[in-house]
């Protein structure tokens, strides 16, 4: 922070700030997974996985269930069209979908982009490939298309989704009471966020260090916990050495 010349607090220059860039649906490889924009084609094995998901899954979701694939395809389709959002399809190394994830409230302009839509099928909940994929998105939008913050927003209510955003360190900023109407029922919505300094300086490196193929073992176990990762990194991204062990668990979404 700094004083303005009338000797007011305001907000630091960013004198070689860019405008950042609006995804454009390339697509995104990584170790586990793969995404790809979202498209018709991808509707039928979506519907067959995402329909294996409890009635609760959908809960908190503005969309969904839906009664058939055909229902679902015209969602697949509206989402295709518009123009505000860019929906990804999540898909295993053998091309299967298996959930979606989009960027939404894209401000170029501003640097502010979302996470959202996320919709990940029973398969792939609590997975390696479940945190690569937000991984391969936070990467993109950050290293890649410029953006300066990252945002996640979800009911207030939704306890899993709120654990999830934590997980990957984006820090709770505060609820929007009455935020939306959905289904018929009022929304509080919480907002969580991510900068580019936090990213490049913390939060990037230890989701790397997490996916790296030496924390897990033969069987795909994790050797570390994404917190014990995060917990050995300092500021500047460098690994601390003799952190102390805990036991395993995983998050699901």
């Amino acid at each position: 922070m700094q004083p303005s010349e009338s000797d007011q607090p305001i907000g630091d220059a960013l004198p070689e700030w860019t405008t950042a860039r609006r995804p454009s649906g390339r697509g995104l490889t990584g170790r586990t997974v793969r995404l790809e924009s979202l498209s018709p084609t991808h509707a039928e094995p979506l519907y067959a996985s995402l329909s294996l998901a409890a009635p609760s899954h959908w809960t908190y979701m503005p969309w969904g269930p839906f009664s058939s694939g055909e229902s679902y395809a015209e969602w697949v389709e509206q989402s295709v069209r518009a123009d505000d959002v860019e929906y990804l399809a999540i898909c295993t190394p053998e091309d299967l979908p298996i959930g979606v994830a989009g960027y939404l409230n894209i401000v170029p302009e501003m640097g502010s982009i979302e996470v959202g839509g996320i919709t990940y099928s029973p398969p792939l909940q609590g997975t390696v490939q479940a945190t690569e994929a937000m991984y391969l998105m936070m990467e993109h939008a950050f290293d890649e298309l410029g953006y300066r913050r990252y945002e996640w927003k979800c009911d207030a209510l939704n306890a899993p989704s709120r654990v999830a955003a934590t997980r990957l360190s984006f820090r709770y900023e505060g609820i929007f009471a009455q935020h939306l109407v959905v289904k018929g029922r009022n929304r509080d919505t919480a907002w969580f966020g991510l900068t580019d300094k936090r990213w490049r300086d913390s939060v990037g490196p230890a989701l790397r260090g997490w996916l790296a193929p030496e924390n897990f073992d033969e069987n795909g176990g994790q050797r570390q916990r994404l917190q014990e990762v995060r917990s050995s990194i300092g500021d500047g991204g460098q690994r601390r050495t003799g952190s102390k062990k805990k036991d395993p668990s995983g998050t699901s979404m």
